[in-house]
């Protein structure tokens, strides 16, 4: 049985992944996409409809999840079309400190009514199988949540010293902060959330 475990993705958090996949003439491409964990061996994504990723995975039914630190990757992505040299020929980036190759399960519409990028999000929710884990070098998969502890923190630290109306902006940072980090967090990510939330109680605030 693969265990994702090992790369420190634990049952259900979402983990920042870039997923690489066949375009229908043959070429490349790469998407900075979130993945949940379902089981030890099972992901679920939820994709928006129109997007080149999602219409070659359901060409294709494989994709692959690589797991990296370089902001570069995830910035260029985003932005533009990730260049062909990035890529092996088989798919995975060359950058990844591990990868994993997927088999999807299933495919299902899915309607958010209250989804913020969209009025109507139109998505396809996928669930896959993991079929072959590779682990390049040890390392363990991105959760946004941790990022925002930190930046949570930072705030925190310079809270008695700024202005009152700087101090209800980092409030209003922390819920937002917050929001994010009970969704895609891990336990010690909520956890810590949690005592900055009892100490900014403590300072007059309801955050």
């Amino acid at each position: 049985m693969i265990d994702l475990s090992k790369i420190g993705m634990e049952k259900g958090r979402q983990y920042e992944t870039i997923i690489t996949t066949a375009n229908d003439d043959g070429s490349k491409n790469a998407a900075p996409i979130g993945v949940i964990i379902a089981g030890e061996n099972k992901i679920i994504n939820r994709i928006f409809k129109g997007s080149h990723t999602l219409d070659n995975i359901i060409r294709e039914r494989e994709f692959i999840v690589n797991i990296t630190h370089n902001p570069e990757v995830f910035t260029t992505s985003i932005l533009a079309d990730l260049p062909q040299n990035y890529f092996t020929e088989s798919m995975v980036l060359k950058c990844a400190d591990a990868y994993f190759k997927c088999r999807v399960i299933s495919l299902t519409e899915a309607v958010k009514q209250s989804d913020p990028v969209k009025k109507k999000g139109e998505a396809i929710v996928i669930k896959s199988e993991v079929i072959d884990l590779v682990i390049n070098k040890p390392t363990k998969a991105m959760n946004r949540g941790f990022g925002y502890v930190i930046e949570t923190l930072a705030n925190f630290t310079r809270f008695d010293l700024v202005s009152d109306a700087k101090k209800e902006e980092y409030v209003e940072r922390f819920r937002e902060a917050n929001r994010v980090v009970l969704k895609v967090g891990t336990k010690e990510d909520i956890e810590s959330m949690q005592e900055i939330k009892k100490e900014l109680i403590k300072k007059g605030f309801e955050p």
